[in-house]
């Protein structure tokens, strides 16, 4: 197995390059050690000498951080279900009797959620608290009592 091969299999990026280096000096070289991981997972999913299961971790890699992958579209299906897309999701209970105030206090929940994904804070940890102060804030702005927390 050469050097280029094993790094390759291996995601080592400064063999990777090193290899590159010596075996296409004139060719452009990446940038950074990101750009060279980029590149040796977007040749992991083209390379047909590199297991399935490394091919498809390479695929859903690529997709999580924006890239295009180049798997083919024959194995697509299958890299889906060995490495499924992980979602985040938020949910938002509110339970009172009047429609208005239910959905006043479930928008600015959700609006909070909103925010902190927006500012790339997914942490339950840090989004949970953001959004049982807005409902806090829409409880007392229209005038309800505050809720015991249990």
């Amino acid at each position: 197995m050469n050097a280029l091969h094993r790094a390759l299999i291996e995601l080592d990026v400064k063999a990777a390059c090193a290899a590159w280096r010596a075996a296409a000096p004139h060719l452009p070289q990446p940038a950074t050690d990101a750009d060279a991981l980029a590149c040796l997972h977007m040749a992991r999913t083209q390379a047909e000498t590199i297991v399935l299961g490394l091919r498809f971790y390479s695929h859903r890699w690529l997709l999580d951080h924006g890239y295009p992958s180049q798997l083919p579209d024959r194995l697509k299906p299958s890299a889906e279900r060995m490495y499924p897309r992980a979602v985040d999701a938020v949910g938002v209970a509110v339970r009172s009797q009047v429609p208005e105030v239910r959905a006043a206090i479930e928008g600015a929940m959700s609006d909070a959620a909103a925010d902190c994904y927006a500012n790339g804070d997914r942490d339950p940890r840090v989004v949970k608290p953001q959004m049982m102060a807005a409902r806090a804030r829409e409880r007392r702005a229209l005038m309800l009592p505050p809720i015991e927390v249990m």
